[in-house]
């Protein structure tokens, strides 16, 4: 069967690949630290939980509107006046199904054929790929590692073409963890206001910022960023609600309809159980996400400071989010490993510990690792990862 031009230049996620590695080694009774997985290793909360108990009983099991049930979308609308100071409208946000869906239909929206999309590398594995399927073309602009992983002003405004049609951002950042400054933003974010760039801000990891500075939605930056900006956001990392599959989106009215109507004629609805659940889980208790961001930041701690200790691995400490990405080069030079992916296995096949190649993320002398994993399990990482870049 001949598949698509389209579907044939899309590569598989590569973090899923290797999670999917490290489970079926598990499932062959091996003792895998599993460190690529992007989701909290916490449950969901309990009272949200028992909000989806009480949706089946009180029978909330059927279809609902494609953008998302009016109580949920009231809930985002409070949301967003309480974290971001932002106002919106019902018209102006819609639920989808969990952020990855929310940027789909974004770009399935936006888009047209050869439109370029400016995105900055280290990059979230997705975009990339999104952005193809929707015939657009993505211009990956360098996020240097002496900068904290991010770009510059100057290297925004050279990229900027007649065919730019938006900049993505994500603060905090997967992989790198680099969370930009409000002065930042705002320079950024004033380049695409001049050149009519739609500015794409994906900030799923909001709460989950470890150095004392805030978050600062791009949208909240004046009126006519307010304008400019989308925003994508969901509950899958701040409520560990991965599996439950609800995702966000706010900005204009019209380009929201229409991807409502993408929605419409693809997966009707989100599951109307977990918008429910998601209700709770923004209007309810808010300390499970103190809890789960304060153990975060003790292993994010100990997993920065042992593996600076390794010879061959450099890692810088992530300001949030809950991964590392480190600098691998010297051990790949020393193991005469030529690539982030090379490395990656042999290390899952030596010392059963997974991660993230860089490669997936736009650049091959690093890996990701994720902390959102017990202390324990880290602690055994760091110590098969001794093993593995130690030199005899």
């Amino acid at each position: 069967m001949q598949l698509s031009k389209r579907v044939q230049q899309v590569a598989p996620s590569v973090t899923l690949t290797i999670t999917a590695m490290a489970r079926a080694l598990k499932d062959g009774g091996k003792d895998v630290v599993g460190l690529g997985a992007g989701e909290p290793d916490f449950n969901t909360p309990q009272h949200i939980i028992e909000a989806a108990i009480q949706a089946m009983n009180a029978g909330h099991t059927k279809y609902t509107p494609a953008s998302g049930i009016a109580s949920l979308k009231e809930a985002i609308i409070r949301k967003f006046h309480r974290d971001n100071r932002l106002q919106y409208t019902a018209n102006q946000v819609m639920v989808t199904v969990g952020a990855k869906h929310a940027l789909y239909n974004l770009f399935q929206a936006l888009l047209d054929p050869g439109d370029e999309v400016i995105i900055p590398t280290p990059y979230w594995v997705s975009y990339v790929e999104q952005v193809k399927l929707a015939g657009g073309v993505p211009v990956l602009l360098e996020g240097k590692e002496e900068d904290g992983f991010k770009i510059s002003t100057s290297d925004l405004a050279a990229a900027v073409t007649e065919r730019t049609k938006a900049f993505l951002i994500n603060s905090p950042s997967n992989p790198t963890g680099a969370v930009y400054t409000k002065e930042e933003l705002t320079d950024l974010g004033r380049v695409c206001i001049d050149q009519n760039v739609t500015i794409i801000s994906d900030e799923i990891y909001e709460h989950l910022i470890y150095s004392g500075q805030p978050h600062i939605s791009m949208a909240s930056l004046g009126e006519e960023y307010y304008n400019q900006t989308v925003i994508i956001n969901g509950v899958s990392k701040t409520y560990s609600m991965t599996g439950w599959r609800i995702g966000y989106v706010a900005g204009n009215a019209d380009l929201i309809q229409a991807m409502s109507n993408i929605s419409s004629h693809s997966t009707s609805n989100p599951a109307s159980i977990a918008q429910y659940a998601a209700i709770a889980a923004l209007e309810g208790p808010q300390e499970p996400v103190a809890t789960m961001r304060t153990a975060f930041a003790q292993r994010r701690d100990f997993l920065v400071a042992a593996l600076q200790q390794l010879p061959g691995i450099s890692a810088s400490t992530p300001a949030g989010a809950f991964y590392v990405y480190a600098n691998i080069a010297e051990s790949m030079k020393a193991k005469s490993i030529k690539t982030s992916a090379e490395w990656a296995q042999k290390l899952l096949e030596e010392e059963l510990v997974a991660v993230v190649p860089g490669s997936a993320f736009g650049t091959d002398e690093h890996v990701r690792l994720s902390y959102a994993t017990s202390m324990e399990q880290l602690e055994k990482a760091v110590e098969r990862i001794k093993r593995f870049v130690d030199i005899q």
